[in-house]
């Protein structure tokens, strides 16, 4: 990989809609050698998907979304990376990290109601063979995500008065 895959990934991660032809007139390539690169970079899952961002709140679903540490302990032989597996391949998981401090995980999920959440916790999470302890830290409201401004700020129309 080099320099101008890195601004084509840049560019990718801001927007990922753009077509190949914007791409390369915003960076000063060719068309077909920003189509070779990019196609490339999905071979190699460098490019593992492309995603947009809802904000569900405002489209009138209800999507409860909840930061779960879960502390575990290592399986021998496969250290972390089996349980995150078991832990990853539910559905409602929407991301987990391995992470230092006192917990092992912090997992992303969500549900369509806080009850889901408790109940994939205590039924699916907490079962798991060698998880010690779960604490669960439910998202009250989301102000920024994946660098994006989800709220709207009203502009203040008043007239400044100045003495």
């Amino acid at each position: 990989m080099d320099q101008k895959d890195r601004e084509i990934l840049e560019v990718l991660q801001d927007n990922s809609r753009l077509s190949f032809e914007q791409i390369a007139a915003m960076l000063g390539m060719d068309r077909q050698d920003v189509e070779n690169r990019i196609k490339e970079l999905e071979e190699k899952r460098i490019i593992a998907k492309y995603n947009s961002l809802i904000n569900w709140e405002k489209a009138g679903e209800d999507v409860v979304s909840a930061i779960i540490e879960v502390k575990v302990s290592p399986q021998r032989g496969a250290g972390f990376d089996k349980l995150a597996e078991r832990i990853y391949r539910f559905p409602e998981v929407r991301a987990v990290y391995l992470m230092s401090g006192r917990y092992d995980f912090s997992v992303l999920i969500e549900g369509t109601n806080m009850k889901d959440v408790a109940f994939f916790v205590a039924t699916k999470l907490a079962t798991i063979d060698n998880v010690l302890s779960t604490a669960t830290h439910f998202v009250l409201k989301k102000f920024k995500q994946e660098g994006v401004i989800l709220e709207d700020k009203e502009e203040d129309r008043r007239l400044v008065i100045s003495p």
